[in-house]
């Protein structure tokens, strides 16, 4: 895990968010070995499938949420247009990340929304 990411979840109360955050962690891990590697096994297959179908439920719940902090991402130095989850979840493989810059990309914009999000519920947490 990103250590500023470790370092604010351990000032987050809400598991919630933290189960969230490490779901994401591993599709990040995972795009990355594939990217890096030019090959998805049997297993990255296998891991996607279950990374995607969790997250794009926690997607549909956190969206409101991340969408005000996306907004002021960058990916490839533009302003970031779409989310960034939902693109990377668009994969229907973990083969289709093999060769994908965009979606090498577009992890720094996801995971910039997430530490945002994180220091948006510390302040929300420490003022409750």
């Amino acid at each position: 895990m990103n250590p500023f990411t470790r370092s604010l979840l351990e000032h987050v109360r809400d598991r919630r968010v933290g189960a969230f955050v490490m779901l994401w962690d591993a599709l990040e891990d995972l795009v990355v070995r594939v990217y890096r590697g030019g090959a998805a096994t049997e297993q990255d297959e296998a891991e996607y499938r279950h990374l995607r179908h969790r997250l794009q439920r926690e997607v549909d719940t956190w969206g409101p949420r991340l969408r005000p902090h996306w907004q002021r991402t960058h990916i490839g130095g533009r302003p970031t247009e779409e989310d960034p989850f939902l693109s990377l979840l668009r994969a229907r493989r973990a083969a289709d990340f093999i060769g994908d810059w965009a979606a090498m990309q577009t992890l720094p914009a996801a995971r910039e929304t997430l530490d945002h999000l994180l220091m948006e519920i510390i302040e929300q947490e420490a003022g409750a």
